[in-house]
């Protein structure tokens, strides 16, 4: 992990001074499509290029099982095709992947793309300490049942695979 350190000695005067940060820092971000996930993205993309590093977003869908669950389950008892619901997720990936490079393009930022299956917690922990990240980013989600069960910053922080940020609209 990178080395965030810095002396914050309170007899010094640290008004010009710029904090101590990891050089080609590694940000792994994770990356649904929602609004919040844009947010997290940009703001490590900001990020990486104050550091002169490397985004790394991540899409994690769901497990074959679990997506096609929540599509059957979605469509009101009709049976979901398993083919249809591995296109829709491979498209969705596709489309944010092309999102992410134009951004990366538009904003000279270098970025990579990761698409991945299984639990999101678990994988963005898992990539973050594959490519040994200095930080791992998340958008805050915006879902009332996250209050309740747990959003996806909650697990990542009780986990502490990784520094974490959840970036807040």
């Amino acid at each position: 992990m990178g080395d965030y350190g810095m002396d914050c000695s309170p007899h010094r005067d640290r008004s010009h001074e710029e904090c101590s940060s990891p050089v080609n820092a590694l940000i792994v971000v994770g990356i649904d499509g929602s609004d919040t996930s844009w947010d997290a993205f940009c703001w490590a993309c900001g990020e990486t290029n104050r550091l002169g590093g490397r985004t790394v977003a991540v899409f994690v869908g769901p497990t074959s099982a679990a997506a096609s669950a929540t599509a059957t389950a979605s469509l009101v008892g009709a049976a979901a095709p398993y083919g249809a619901v591995q296109q829709s997720l491979t498209d969705l990936a596709v489309e944010i992947c092309g999102q992410v490079r134009a951004y990366g393009q538009d904003h000279d930022a270098e970025v990579a793309f990761v698409h991945t299956q299984g639990d999101p917690a678990r994988e963005l922990l898992r990539i973050a300490k594959a490519y040994r990240a200095d930080l791992l980013v998340v958008g805050r989600s915006t879902k009332a049942r996250h209050h309740i069960a747990g959003s996806l910053g909650r697990r990542l922080v009780g986990r502490r695979g990784a520094p974490i940020v959840v970036v807040v609209p």
